[in-house]
């Protein structure tokens, strides 16, 4: 089963991203835990792009979202047409330095990647494209 949100990249309509997510981890009978480091994910990289993808077009530009099941895992891609950025392509934070030592940045998608099964980027037909891959329990 798949489905696909397309929105406005705005902060104020993340709640409705949740809200997409939400719906459908409920018909796939989602756990709890499972669902929550989901939408914890899905807020991160959709502020992102909200925040960072359009900065070249005064914050006006569009995301969609798509959720598909394969098996028991989950594909959730976020597709943009923003500025080329590879979140992958940046090192992983030192989690093991102390917090006032540590570059500023980078903690999300480090969470991100550390709570998904597999995190992949392309960028194709100038859109920016992040697919999460997560098993659902």
């Amino acid at each position: 089963m798949s489905e696909e949100l397309h929105i406005a990249a705005k902060v104020e309509n993340l709640d409705q991203v949740l809200a997409f997510l939400e719906e459908y981890l409920d018909q796939q009978g989602c756990s709890m835990r499972t669902h929550m480091q989901l939408a914890v994910a899905v807020e991160e990289i959709y502020v992102n792009i909200a925040h960072y993808a359009y900065v070249d077009n005064e914050g006006e530009g569009d995301a969609d979202i798509r959720l598909h099941m394969d098996g028991r895992t989950l594909e959730i891609t976020f597709i943009d047409s923003g500025i080329p950025y590879d979140p992958l392509a940046k090192p992983d934070p030192d989690v093991t330095l102390p917090v006032e030592e540590r570059q500023i940045g980078g903690l999300g998608i480090f969470m991100v990647k550390k709570s998904m099964d597999d995190v992949k980027y392309e960028r194709k037909d100038g859109q920016n494209i992040l697919t999460l891959y997560k098993s659902i329990d």
